[in-house]
């Protein structure tokens, strides 16, 4: 079977690595000339792939030549035009993908597609309209090309990623004023993201949603104190406020379905 990796970043080139040494054929993509040696070094064969404009270029053709597409683009942040900027990359890729004989496109998508309240959210809970920032409304959009392309499809609405060099508390660190100290964290470790990834193409688990989510979800103001404690980083500091009904992102059927156990069940277990 090969699998082509379309982004291959902190989530991207790991999975691409472990793919590889699960016997698999692996292609990857990147828009870093460093990158590329980086890649095709691992092993990976590598390609030199900038989006939209070169998706018809004949030397990446074959990239495309794959039983499964490992979709890992994420939408910009901040532009009023994200959602249709994405939507429009997103309908261009599933097109190129479906010409080219792709049959399985797996989504890295995010849990942003919910709503910030609601207490325990579930993989039918995401709703038009409701997601916290333009970039999620984006996102739910991009589900919902790939839904409708006839085309096999899995959907993995990640937490907030953490693990091997990058951690939520690197951008927060000293901060001063932050609100939401009540707001449980969703965030899910790289080896868990991989391990899931891998375990949902062993299974065969097409036209799926699944929520990737770590176990615990501690209240950001604990969290992110023991957090920089651990990594020896000034503590930021919250306004104290009244709890709202915030958002647990549940991660039951994901478990239930491909019999999975997290490597990093709680995020309060600090890893490098």
């Amino acid at each position: 079977m090969t699998i082509s990796v379309l982004g291959c970043g902190w989530l991207g080139f790991p999975l691409a690595q472990n793919l590889l040494s699960k016997g698999y054929t692996v292609k990857g993509s990147t828009t870093s000339k460093k990158k590329l040696k980086e890649i095709k070094h691992a092993g990976v064969e590598s390609f030199l792939l900038n989006l939209p404009e070169q998706l018809e270029d004949e030397e990446t053709k074959s990239f495309w030549d794959a039983d499964i597409l490992f979709l890992n683009i994420p939408p910009g942040r901040g532009n009023q035009e994200v959602e249709q900027d994405y939507s429009q990359l997103v309908q261009k890729i599933v097109a190129k993908a479906k010409s080219e004989g792709v049959k399985w496109i797996i989504f890295a998508s995010s849990t942003s597609v919910y709503s910030p309240v609601g207490g325990v959210t579930k993989e039918e809970d995401a709703e038009p309209g409701s997601a916290a920032r333009p970039s999620g409304e984006a996102v739910l959009k991009a589900e919902e090309i790939l839904r409708k392309s006839k085309l096999d499809s899995t959907i993995i609405r990640f937490g907030g990623l953490y693990g091997y060099g990058r951690h939520p508390v690197k951008y927060l660190a000293g901060k001063k004023g932050l609100s939401d100290a009540s707001k449980p964290v969703n965030l899910i470790h790289q080896t868990d993201c991989l391990n899931i990834i891998t375990e949902i193409i062993r299974q065969d688990k097409k036209n799926e949603i699944y929520n990737a989510v770590s176990d615990g979800h501690p209240p950001r103001k604990e969290f992110y104190k023991s957090a920089a404690q651990h990594f020896n980083l000034p503590e930021p500091e919250f306004e104290s406020g009244e709890k709202q009904n915030y958002r647990v992102v549940s991660n039951n059927k994901l478990k239930r379905d491909l019999g999975y156990t997290f490597s990093y069940p709680n995020p309060m277990d600090h890893t490098p």
